[in-house]
């Protein structure tokens, strides 16, 4: 089994980065099982959930975070996890 793992990666390496990403994809979801809605459904609810986002802003109940602030954070969880 190990060989055909290694002959795999090999095989895997040679591919574009857009298809690796394909393949990584392809495996992910062959580990996950198959969605469990259709996109349309999908789409539904994230059109839901940027209604409801939006309507919480527009009523001053949201907690809006500055731009500069949320950059900082993941650069900062970055330096962490490169560690």
């Amino acid at each position: 089994m190990a060989a055909i793992l290694k002959e795999l990666e090999n095989q895997a390496l040679q591919l574009s980065p857009q298809e690796r990403g394909e393949l990584i994809h392809r495996l992910i979801v062959s580990l996950e099982g198959p969605a469990e809605d259709a996109p349309e459904a999908v789409a539904k609810a994230w059109d839901e959930e940027i209604a409801q986002r939006v309507a919480e802003i527009d009523a001053g109940t949201a907690v809006l975070i500055p731009h500069e602030q949320v950059v900082a954070e993941i650069d900062e969880m970055l330096k962490k996890a490169s560690n």
